[in-house]
């Protein structure tokens, strides 16, 4: 069983209420078991909603209360998140998700890779909160960009 990212099966969560809809992953979906998640929408927060990006580490750092997530407009969002990788997670265990693919870069889905925090463009290694908490719950968690090398 899969879970995916909701905006790479084309759904509109994304902050600025677009999608990263990829065809090969709506392709798997039509033939496999998955369950799409927004984890920023199960946490309450809008879309459209301000950009947010981790500050001071990463998703595994956030989930330790050593580093926050703030949007652009300055706000903590941090509870939001971790609410919302949370309830994916339960949703996880409940249906027996061994593998997830998620939205490369996300503060909440990224794996291997996110923003800084500083709204640049710059990437820092490290994981979303709902990637590292997937990962430490022994999930295999990929990127789009990985699935399609």
């Amino acid at each position: 069983m899969y879970m995916i990212s909701a905006c790479l099966a084309g759904v509109h969560c994304r902050y600025d209420h677009s999608d990263n809809g990829i065809d090969k992953i709506k392709d798997l979906i039509k033939n496999q078991p998955s369950i799409i998640v927004c984890p920023e929408q199960i946490g309450g927060l809008t879309t459209p909603r301000p950009a947010a990006e981790i500050s001071g580490g990463d998703g595994n750092d956030v989930l330790e209360g050593k580093a926050r997530i703030i949007n652009k407009a300055g706000e903590d969002v941090t509870d939001e998140f971790v609410k919302g990788a949370l309830e994916a997670l339960e949703i996880a265990e409940e249906y027996g998700v061994t593998k997830a693919i998620l939205k490369s870069r996300s503060p909440s889905c990224g794996c291997g890779h996110i923003y800084d925090g500083t709204f640049s463009g710059k990437k820092i290694d490290g994981d979303g909160v709902l990637a590292a908490l997937l990962k430490k719950s022994g999930i295999d968690v990929v990127t789009e960009d990985e699935l399609e090398k």
